[in-house]
Order: C-alpha cells, then sequence, then structure tokens
C-alpha cells in the first residue's frame, strides 16, 4: 500500500530546504476581540514545528 500525504498537514505546513517543517499560528481566524494586540501580533507570524513534535510532522508529510 502507498504511503499518502495526510491532507490536512500539506495544506497547513510546509518543508523547507533545511528539513525544518514551518507552520502558521492557530486561535487566529475568529474569537480575537478580547485579545491583546501583542498576542495577535505574536499570533500572525509563522513559526517552526518543535524538535519533540518533528518525527509527527514528518509522518504526516511523508518525506
Amino acid at each position: 500500500m502507498k504511503m499518502r500525504t495526510h491532507s490536512g498537514a500539506k495544506k497547513r505546513m510546509k518543508v523547507l530546504s533545511s528539513g525544518k517543517v514551518k507552520k502558521k499560528s492557530t486561535r487566529m481566524r475568529h474569537l480575537n476581540s478580547h485579545m491583546s494586540s501583542k498576542t495577535k501580533r505574536q499570533l500572525g507570524k509563522t513559526s517552526y514545528v518543535e524538535d519533540a513534535n518533528m518525527l509527527q510532522a514528518r509522518r504526516c508529510l511523508v518525506f
């Protein structure tokens, strides 16, 4: 059986040439009015998958 890329993961994460996995932060779609400007600004930035979760990300993205 073929290994398949997880469809949800490929829409949300990208593998860089360095081997890191880039992702966007969650919790920014709605219900933001109670958040401080600092919180919203920080959540708007892209970040990388942590080393502890890299194995799961690699399995979802099959590379």
